[in-house]
């Protein structure tokens, strides 16, 4: 049974997990699983059963993960990425800032967009769902905000700024 079906539990593993070494696991556990269950297993279906429970396994291990993950705040982060010495964090700091004020300079719809995808980096698809908009909308916005601030930044350049 592992000869055979080694291959295709890692490789459901993998694709569910995306961790190597935590694929390697999980496809043990799932053949020590079909060798406690070995008299359970109808040998017309023991491919479906490793499957199944490696799919099973899967999700656990995932449920598993996100209930121990820490959670974050983006200002807590800021000690975590901060340069090495003071005057470099405290420059990226002011850019960060100069950022976010910029963005809040342009017009609507692209004052939030521009905001949500340049200063707290969220993806297209998360602005889009938080905003209630059109994929497709969104990723216009940004598109139209990235000139737009291109223009802000050109114009603080030629100015001396």
């Amino acid at each position: 049974m592992i000869d055979a079906y080694q291959n295709l539990i890692f490789t459901i593993c993998y694709r569910m997990t995306g961790d190597y070494f935590a694929a390697q696991d999980l496809t043990q556990e799932t053949f020590l699983a079909a060798y406690s269950h070995m008299r359970e297993i109808d040998p017309a279906h023991e491919k479906g059963w490793l499957a199944r429970t490696a799919h099973n396994r899967c999700i656990d291990y995932r449920r598993k993960a996100e209930h121990n993950a820490v959670s974050i705040e983006p200002e807590d982060l800021e000690e975590v990425y901060a340069p090495r010495n003071t005057e470099e964090y405290v420059l990226e700091k002011d850019l960060r800032e100069e950022l976010k004020a910029n963005c809040r300079r342009l017009k609507e719809p692209y004052d939030e967009v521009a905001y949500r995808y340049f200063y707290l980096e969220e993806t297209p698809e998360e602005i889009a769902e938080g905003l209630h908009e059109k994929l497709a909308t969104v990723k216009t916005r940004i598109y139209r905000a990235r000139d737009q601030l291109r223009a802000i930044y050109r114009s603080r350049k030629e100015a001396g700024g």
